[in-house]
């Protein structure tokens, strides 16, 4: 049975820096009829089940620590697989930004650069992608032809860099290093908003210097 990719759009807040903003977030849910993880756990426990359905979630992958990604990880974490749970995975750079949200619970398990995780015969690889979070990370499918890039890139460029633990420079030099260089036509799954293209994305930053 071959892996797939199930989605949802779910809407919510994002707040950081005492400012708050209305936003809708992509779910992406990974797996088979049988198992699945799930990237991000933004806004609504039970908009994600509804993706996830009776699959087992192996686990919940975190992109970056922001508010609006990681909100509802610790209820999903208790929600799923009949409630026995599934552990949340993070990289560990990014504890200052979880730590905001939920100051009472830590993740159970670091992300690192490299690192390939399992799902329903496919591989996700794990791409440390720092800039707009210092933890950010990309989870590359290579059997799948997409990438999934949280808030590092989107459909337009680089992620928002404007706020408190992020860094313009080193968002594109993140992209650029460990994004660009993948196939042109990997399809890249956003945090928010539509699909694009690392071909497309390629041709954006380079037409911009």
């Amino acid at each position: 049975m071959a892996a797939r990719i199930d989605h949802a759009v779910v809407s919510g807040t994002f707040s950081l820096d005492g400012e708050t903003y209305d936003v809708d977030n992509n779910i992406w849910v990974v797996g088979d009829d049988d198992e699945c993880v799930v990237i991000d756990a933004p806004h609504d426990v039970d908009a994600i089940l509804e993706v996830v359905g009776d699959r087992t979630v192996r686990a919940i992958l975190c992109t970056h620590a922001h508010d609006d990604h990681v909100r509802v990880a610790p209820a999903l974490r208790e929600s799923v697989n009949g409630g026995s749970g599934a552990p949340i995975l993070l990289h560990p750079d990014d504890r200052p930004l979880w730590e905001l949200t939920h100051p009472d619970h830590l993740w159970d398990v670091d992300l690192s650069d490299g690192q390939d995780l399992a799902v329903a015969g496919t591989t996700l690889t794990v791409l440390h992608t720092p800039g707009h979070a210092p933890g950010a990370v990309c989870f590359h499918a290579p059997d799948l032809g997409c990438v999934f890039t949280g808030d590092t890139l989107f459909q337009g460029g680089p992620g928002a860099t404007g706020r408190s633990f992020s860094d313009a420079d080193l968002i594109v030099e993140s992209i650029r290093s460990r994004l660009l260089g993948l196939p042109g036509e990997t399809v890249v799954h956003t945090g928010h908003g539509d699909d694009t293209t690392i071909a497309a994305e390629r041709a954006a930053l380079d037409g911009a210097g």
